[in-house]
């Protein structure tokens, strides 16, 4: 099946468990209808934004009670009674005629009881929720009102104009954000858990840390074994890779995560085409092209892979409750194993349901099982020898958009990060009862992504509240603490997808136990990764995220920003335009078709200084990149062969077409200085040939 020709619509915020008894919302990037859910056994939907009969008009003297009530509950416990919604009716070509080009369209006021009678609960949230039809903030021309604590958003819907304001919260007069540099981060880079501290007669003499000063105290061996290994360890730690990239691998269709293994042998990159291309990377700085595997039926795209510890496997997700298990050897063309994550050991409670999608997957630290976080709110372990699923938690009030183990050499400490704002942490060895072993709270907004520091202590998580979080596990709440307080209290109905965040919507959360908070990368569009450092070419100095503002964002543990890797200035006019791709571009409200690049995931090589960046990128964001980033040392240009920042396909084959038409535009701004990197993209080169420039 191909990938629909619409982005996904995620929904905005977390909710409470007093949900419908379908499936409320199945996918974090992309919804379904409910009823569909009942009557389509093989998940076989389509994206909301194409059908166009599920709005129903409703007669203004029907009194749907029920859907007052649950419209009512919907606004007062999801944090968005606030809204104001106001209908205006375009005039038609007739009223034009009649009234001439200054006719103004006609603004009809109705009450609260008629909007909920029109909707009813599940088209509101569909309104409110649904992609596409967001149109941006409205300006002050569309709607007069003296209220500067209103946030406008308009919905389009056939012949409708659809205003909803979303009520800001007052923020507080002093700084309600959490201090940077973090005192608890600075002890923690001077612990030696993370990093090696500069050496003392390097501070004494205020001596710049320079590779070369670096090289020549690990030759020296001079001191005590233990400041031989830090100086050793310390070498690559301030090698952070620069914004040039080496390579622009690019592919038609947006890529969703890529990762290198543990060894750093192997790279693969998931994309919305279904297909997961392998590299290899044993020579980080010269890929070669391996292999490519593919969901055969997929939904809406591929949303995460993990790789076997020997590598010799690679397991991958749709948005269905199939596994894909694929051989990684390129020689073997046999098709991947398919892996059931519905079959349930039989249970008091059945064998479970088969309507969810799989949001992420991870391989346990001995390859013998597969955790996955799922749509139907749960977290399931499956064994891979038994072909079963021998554990299914369900403690999460939404989606669980990320999973991990705790411990890279045991399966029992678990992580899940969901969509009801909660970090969970999961003890299999104490498990009587069916609940977790504790919980971190302190986003106020769904997470995105979970990652371990693999010692069973710490772990990283990222959040659509736009804040990167670390937590100890030693610090985590009690299930009994965690009983006492509701989660939906500290969200504010914010839908990343097409929302912006501003500082004014930031609110501390009052029961946030995290270690350090980090700041500054944008949580937008997608479900966006972070992961810490590796220790063998960063000595676990850092943490990175990507962000929609196309760039990688690479923090200190202290949560000061180390550097920023930004991949949307160095992809800039990397291909030409495709109008065949248009028609799945995500920029499209407002007819946007710029030049755009968001980050979504990003991989540092464990033993070199090198990145690779997964992100959506191009023309409306239509196609896809991943970027190869070295540490140069600031230079921007190489002397090696091939230069620089050339771009190739997704076999590594060398593009003239994409790398001549760069070069052209590079050309043309030289003759044309003037013109400036601010220029619309679009327009400076629309209707021109080659022969042009």
């Amino acid at each position: 099946m191909s990938a629909p020709s619409s982005p996904p619509g995620h929904r905005s915020g977390s909710h409470t468990s007093r949900q419908s008894d379908t499936t409320y919302h199945p996918t974090p990037e992309w919804l379904h209808d409910e009823d569909d859910a009942e009557n389509d056994q093989d998940m076989d939907y389509e994206p909301e934004s194409e059908r166009s009969e599920n709005l129903e008009y409703l007669d203004e003297d029907d009194e749907d009670d029920d859907d007052y009530d649950d419209v009512h509950e919907l606004f007062n416990e999801s944090g968005i009674g606030d809204f104001q919604v106001e209908f205006t009716m375009e005039p038609s070509d007739t009223e034009h005629a009649g009234e001439g080009q200054g006719a103004r369209p006609r603004v009809t006021r109705v009450t609260s009881a008629q909007i909920i009678q029109f909707l009813g609960a599940n088209s509101l949230r569909r309104i409110l929720q649904s992609h596409g039809m967001l149109s941006g903030t409205l300006t002050a021309d569309d709607y007069d009102d003296d209220d500067d604590n209103d946030e406008e958003y308009g919905l389009h819907y056939g012949g409708y104009r659809v205003r909803v304001r979303r009520r800001r919260r007052d923020r507080p007069a002093e700084d309600v954000f959490p201090k940077v540099p973090s005192d608890v981060g600075t002890e923690l880079m001077g612990s030696g858990l993370y990093g090696s501290n500069p050496h003392y007669v390097d501070e004494l003499k205020q001596r710049k840390k320079r590779l070369a000063t670096k090289l020549m105290w690990r030759e020296l061996g001079i001191g005590t074994v233990g400041a031989q290994k830090r100086d050793v360890r310390s070498v690559f730690q301030d090698m952070i890779p620069s914004s040039t990239p080496d390579k622009i691998i690019h592919f038609d269709s947006r890529c969703y995560s890529g990762q290198f293994s543990d060894d750093g042998n192997f790279f693969f990159c998931c994309s919305q085409d279904f297909r997961v291309r392998m590299y290899d990377t044993s020579n980080p700085f010269e890929w070669k092209y391996y292999k490519t595997v593919n969901y055969p039926f997929g939904q809406w795209t591929i949303t995460d892979a993990t790789l076997s510890p020997d590598n010799k496997y690679l397991a991958y997700s749709s948005i269905r409750h199939l596994v894909c298990l694929a051989p990684t050897d390129p020689n073997d063309h046999s098709d991947p194993i398919l892996l059931d994550f519905s079959n349930m050991r039989r249970r008091a409670g059945g064998y479970g349901n088969s309507h969810f999608g799989i949001w992420s997957l991870r391989f346990s630290g001995d390859g013998r099982e597969i955790v996955a976080g799922t749509s139907d709110r749960s977290v399931i372990v499956y064994d891979i020898e038994t072909r079963q699923s021998i554990l299914r938690l369900q403690n999460h009030d939404d989606d669980v958009n990320a999973v991990c183990f705790g411990d890279s050499s045991s399966p029992h400490i678990l992580y899940s990060g969901s969509d009801d704002t909660t970090l969970r942490v999961w003890d299999r060895r104490s498990m009587g009862d069916g609940r977790e072993a504790g919980v971190f709270m302190g986003h106020t907004e769904g997470l995105t992504y979970v990652d371990s520091k693999g010692d069973g202590r710490y772990v990283l998580s990222n959040g659509k509240d736009q804040l990167m979080k670390l937590w100890d596990l030693r610090k985590m709440m009690t299930t009994a603490e965690f009983d006492k307080i509701d989660p939906s209290r500290y969200t504010t109905g914010f839908d990343y997808r097409f929302m912006s965040y501003s500082e004014e919507d930031y609110q501390p959360h009052p029961h946030d136990c995290s270690v350090v908070t980090f700041r500054g990368h944008r949580v937008l569009k997608t479900l966006i990764r972070c992961h810490f450092s590796p220790p063998g070419s960063t000595n676990s100095r850092y943490v990175y995220s990507g962000s929609e503002d196309g760039k990688v964002y690479i923090y200190n543990l202290d949560a000061t920003l180390a550097g920023t890797i930004d991949v949307e200035n160095a992809t800039r006019n990397s291909r030409p335009q495709d109008v065949d791709l248009f028609t799945t571009a995500y920029e499209m409200r407002g007819g946007d078709k710029r030049w755009r690049t968001c980050v979504r995931d990003a991989s540092w090589h464990p033993n070199a200084p090198v990145l690779a960046a997964t992100s959506w990128n191009g023309w409306g964001m239509s196609t896809g990149t991943c970027t190869v980033h070295t540490w140069t040392d600031s230079a921007s240009e190489d002397e090696g062969d091939p230069p620089m920042g050339m771009s190739y396909n997704n076999k590594l084959e060398y593009s003239h077409e994409f790398n001549r038409f760069r070069d052209d535009i590079r050309r043309y701004y030289n003759r044309n200085p003037r013109e400036g990197v601010d220029r619309d993209d679009e327009a400076m080169y629309e209707n021109r040939g080659y022969d042009d420039w």
